[in-house]
């Protein structure tokens, strides 16, 4: 029987839609792509948390370790039943053989997900090893590709006016690898969603340098808010927005000059063609070749200015990327303590300052001398009191254009932050969020459904260690008012908690570590014999002081210590070195027990990062004014762990 509209779910139900639900039987290509932006019921999403949620009840007790207390509380043996060699073998080989408990568990059933039942502890890494492999976000096979959404979406705003501009941006001269992968990305979605939803405006909440806000702006022709809670961000994202501007702005310019070179060095060769084949029977041979030799030379010397612009500002571009790969690497997979984790990214600090300062004069746009008012003629001086007035006018009553369409502003949001107290001009917008941290991320999702000016999101969060959660270990609701997890109501009411320290090695990036990019183990491994020392010689190893980031400038583990205990306020002389040395040496054969903990915390990330992710989609998927949701990976998990986006669309006439 053919599927018909009615059959189609109620959020694909828009006329584009319909013109090829007819088709769906026959394997219209079209409508698979629509299906595939909501690839998951809410009944299959919620059958897919519960499988997530079983895995998780047995294995948690190993993410909600503390490496600090790795040696103090004895975690290897509290928690694995097997060497560190067989967990580091089991995890080279990928999980590739089937263990013997694993065997065993077929016989008796005492097994959960390589975990013993009876003594709780991990028994059969290759079984936890495809448990977690299974229960991840890939393996659970709940999430979108970006080509996928980006075909949906261009299907679904086929009669919407193209929003890209005629500017041209180039990313990678100005960012970071890692941000000129995200960004491209990002706004290729979000100008998608725009252009879908007949949304002009764009809200960037934790827009930071405004990477993100400035590429929308100038690359797709969006009206762009961005807010940041740091005022040195959104002065900062002005300053290289107006850079910005003018680099764009000179190289479209130069791009114009040299079509219309171009163009009109065509027009004059086909007239000369022309006249030449209309008078070749009445001009003198003289006469022919040197109008030949006249346009042979005048090719030559346009030839050679392009020839100078285009080298030259290659050239420069080559010499700022050799610049720019002596960036410093962002290393995601450091563990701390503290919010520090959140800060921004190092390498994307003001090094477009170098792309501008390397550009070619001759596309640079120049400066105009500045005249003394005193010089200036009463004509010119009336002419520029005219031009100020008539900004300030368009300023006054809002006007925009394309010189002014990124607006930084300064302000700290929740969810209920009223948006029309900041932006006075606010229309329906699109909101989205890039790396947004902590409880800003489940803050964006909440101001998306309770704003009727918000057609659409795209939300990318991270820094899951800084969540708020509305259940403690025991069940019992904390004291804050408005939670970061669980938001879904479905989790809500099963009373789902996570932990702090899961949450943190959520953050873990196991790609990376898959290629190679290892943990700082023994940073790690200096802190946690540290709190052996405070436990054994001074009773502070329950202290709420921070030791913070010592390593870095210690040379050995004597010297680490010594600050540490000075930062700690501790009596630094009640211990000789000999004595602090002495604890480096006991624990030093147990560093390959912390280096196979942190292993099998690494391979249990996804899992974690996973269920945060399926209660933020079945969130949206409970609001009764959300058409079509979806989790999309945007980016290359390699370039950008946290690399997934949960997409909303509300549904028109609801809000």
């Amino acid at each position: 029987m053919p599927l018909g509209a009615a059959s189609l779910p109620s959020e694909l139900r828009s006329p584009a839609v319909r013109v090829c639900a007819r088709r769906v039987s026959r394997g219209c290509g079209v409508c698979r792509v629509v299906m595939a932006f909501s690839s998951v019921s809410a009944d299959d999403l919620k059958r897919k948390i519960d499988e997530v949620q079983r895995l998780l009840s047995v294995t948690l007790t190993i993410a909600n370790a503390h490496t600090v207390d790795f040696y103090t509380r004895d975690v290897w043996h509290s928690f694995v039943a097997v060497s560190p060699e067989e967990v580091l073998t089991a995890l080279s080989s990928a999980g590739g053989r089937r263990g013997a408990a694993e065997d065993m568990s077929k016989l008796n059933e005492s097994i959960s997900f390589g975990f013993c039942d009876a003594t709780k502890k991990l028994v059969d890494v290759a079984a936890l090893l495809r448990a977690a492999k299974a229960h991840s976000l890939a393996g659970l096979e709940v999430c979108v590709q970006r080509e996928a959404v980006m075909d949906t979406l261009r299907m679904m705003s086929a009669d919407a006016q193209d929003g890209v501009s005629d500017g041209a941006v180039f990313p990678d001269e100005f960012m970071n690898s890692k941000k000129a992968h995200e960004v491209p990305a990002m706004s290729e979605v979000v100008a998608s969603l725009a252009k879908c939803c007949r949304a002009k405006q764009v809200i960037d909440v934790g827009s930071g340098k405004g990477y993100l806000c400035s590429f929308l702006s100038l690359q797709y022709g969006l009206q762009v808010f961005g807010i940041d809670c740091s005022s040195v961000n959104t002065h900062g994202a002005q300053e290289r927005n107006r850079k910005l501007k003018k680099f764009s702005r000179a190289y479209q310019r130069h791009s114009r000059v040299k079509t219309d070179q171009e163009v009109s060095l065509k027009d004059t060769s086909s007239r000369n063609e022309e006249e030449e084949r209309a008078s070749q029977w009445h001009r003198a041979p003289t006469e022919h070749e040197g109008t030949a030799m006249e346009g042979s030379e005048r090719d030559r010397r346009i030839e050679q200015v392009e020839n100078h612009v285009s080298i030259d500002v290659e050239s420069r571009m080559a010499e700022l990327q050799s610049c720019a790969s002596a960036e410093p690497a962002i290393n995601d997979l450091s563990i701390t303590n503290g919010p520090r984790d959140c800060a921004l990214d190092s390498a994307d600090a003001d090094s477009e300052d170098t792309f501008f300062t390397a550009l070619s004069p001759d596309v640079m746009e120049q400066a105009t001398p500045r005249v003394p008012p005193s010089q200036l003629s009463l004509e010119e001086r009336e002419r520029r009191k005219r031009d100020n007035l008539e900004r300030k006018a368009r300023d006054g009553r809002g006007i925009t254009n394309n010189n002014n369409l990124f607006s930084p502003l300064t302000s700290y949001v929740t969810a209920e932050t009223e948006l029309r107290t900041l932006i006075t001009e606010l229309e329906d917008a699109v909101m989205v969020g890039l790396h947004t941290c902590g409880d800003l991320a489940p803050s964006t999702l909440r101001m998306f459904v309770a704003k009727p000016e918000l057609q659409a999101v795209c939300s990318v969060g991270c820094c899951y260690h800084l969540l708020s959660e509305q259940f403690d270990q025991d069940g019992q609701n904390c004291e804050t008012a408005v939670y970061g997890f669980p938001m879904s109501q479905y989790l809500r009411e099963q009373v789902c908690f996570c932990g702090r320290n899961a949450r943190m090695s959520a953050c873990l990036a196991l790609e990376r570590v898959s290629v190679g990019g290892g943990l700082p183990m023994e940073s790690l491994f200096y802190r946690a014999v540290l709190h052996v020392i405070l436990r054994d010689h001074y009773d502070s190893h329950k202290s709420e002081k921070r030791v913070g980031n010592v390593y870095s400038k210690a040379s050995s583990f004597v010297d680490y210590v010594r600050r540490a205990l000075r930062k700690l306020d501790l009596d630094v002389s009640k211990l000789s070195d000999s004595v602090i040395q002495s604890y480096h040496d006991l624990y030093s054969p147990r560093m390959s027990e912390m280096v196979a903990f942190n292993m099998l915390k690494v391979t249990l990330a996804p899992c974690i990062e996973g269920l945060i992710l399926l209660d933020r989609l079945c969130y949206l998927k409970e609001q009764a004014n959300v058409s079509c949701s979806a989790l999309v990976q945007l980016f290359d998990p390699l370039l950008s762990p946290r690399c997934y986006a949960v997409v909303g669309i509300k549904r028109r006439g609801i809000s």
